[in-house]
C-alpha cells in the first residue's frame, strides 16, 4: 500500500520551531556552581607517577605475551 498523505507540508499555520527554554540558558562565561574547582599543586614528577606510567606500558606487553604462550599451550601447537 502506498501512503497518500502530503509529506512536504510540515509548516502548518506559519509557526516556527524554537528551542525550548531559550531564555534560560546560562552565558558561556559563567561558572557551573557557587564554588571554583581547586587545581591541585604539582611539584614535579614523582616516583609514583613513574611507577604508574611504567605499569601502564609494561603490563599490557607482558599480558599479551602470556596470552600468546597460554594459547599455544592449550592448542598443542607450541612449535
Amino acid at each position: 500500500m502506498a501512503a497518500t498523505g502530503n509529506g512536504g507540508s510540515i509548516d502548518i499555520g506559519g509557526t516556527r520551531l524554537r528551542p525550548a527554554a531559550a531564555g534560560m540558558r546560562a552565558p558561556a562565561g559563567s561558572t557551573a556552581g557557587p564554588f571554583e574547582p581547586v587545581t591541585p599543586r604539582r611539584k614535579g614528577s614523582a616516583l609514583g607517577d613513574a611507577l604508574v606510567t611504567g605499569l601502564l606500558v609494561v603490563y599490557p606487553a607482558f599480558a599479551t605475551v602470556a596470552a600468546v604462550v597460554v594459547g599455544f599451550v592449550l592448542s598443542g601447537g607450541g612449535a
